[in-house]
């Protein structure tokens, strides 16, 4: 018989790779309590730090949902409203005879199945509104804001100037500023002329530092702070100091 033939088996040596050189450029970390800071005529000015007690939260996606479904339900009017047999006018007489007629047996036009007849299981006016703690609510409120500072999306101008209501002049300022989306402007105090320079432009919001709410974060992207607003912030959303026994 042939010899059977021995099959070399071939052992492959791993390569031994020489670490890499771990000199690699590390991305500085940018703060987000940092964020532009801009005169009234739009230009660059440096930076501006926001105030840890507001922009420093660690969002809380829980409580900014509970508290945007309560505002929307808030919000609701609640008057919607349909009529009854009971309410529902006429149906006092049986509309036609039990037999004879070949249609189906009728005691009222007041009835549900009838034309103009009473809507059954229909809305009635009530109340949609929500109840939420006060600390909850600020706790969502101060999330959408550092929220806000994360994603960068946070300016804080010195101050205003409008000699009167001015749409052009206010387009040119956020212009100026780079803003390429829907702005939302904190102002610290009603302003007649700053309002109506901003109520006409597409995507752009005016409210006062005390009206701060999550809808308004959430469905505008940019937000551009009034200096003067960072301290009504802190006095009316700065998180309870609790009391030590």
């Amino acid at each position: 018989m042939p010899a059977a033939k021995t099959a070399k088996k071939t052992t492959t040596v791993a390569k031994t790779t020489k670490p890499r050189a771990a000199a690699k450029k590390k991305e500085t970390e940018t703060n987000p309590l940092q964020v532009p800071f801009f005169d009234a005529l739009g230009e660059r000015d440096g930076e501006f730090d926001l105030p840890k007690a507001i922009f420093d939260e660690k969002p809380n996606v829980p409580v900014m949902h509970q508290a945007y479904l309560r505002q929307m339900a808030n919000g609701r009017q609640g008057t919607a409203s349909t009529k009854t047999r009971a309410t529902v006018h006429g149906g006092g007489a049986k509309p036609y005879r039990q037999k004879g007629t070949g249609r189906a047996r009728h005691g009222s036009i007041r009835e549900p199945s009838m034309k103009g007849g009473a809507v059954v299981f229909g809305p009635h006016p009530r109340s949609f509104a929500h109840d939420m703690p006060k600390q909850m609510r600020r706790l969502a409120l101060r999330s959408a804001l550092s929220q806000k500072a994360i994603d960068g999306q946070v300016r804080v101008i010195e101050s205003f100037v409008f000699d009167e209501p001015k749409t052009k002049q206010a387009a040119d300022l956020m212009n100026a500023m780079g803003f390429d989306n829907s702005i939302l402007v904190v102002l610290p105090a009603p302003n007649v002329v700053v309002s109506r320079s901003f109520e006409n432009l597409n995507g752009a919001k005016t409210i006062l530092a005390r009206n701060m709410n999550v809808r308004d974060l959430f469905t505008h992207t940019y937000l551009l702070l009034s200096k003067d607003c960072l301290e009504l912030l802190e006095e009316n959303f700065s998180p309870r100091e609790k009391k030590h026994k």
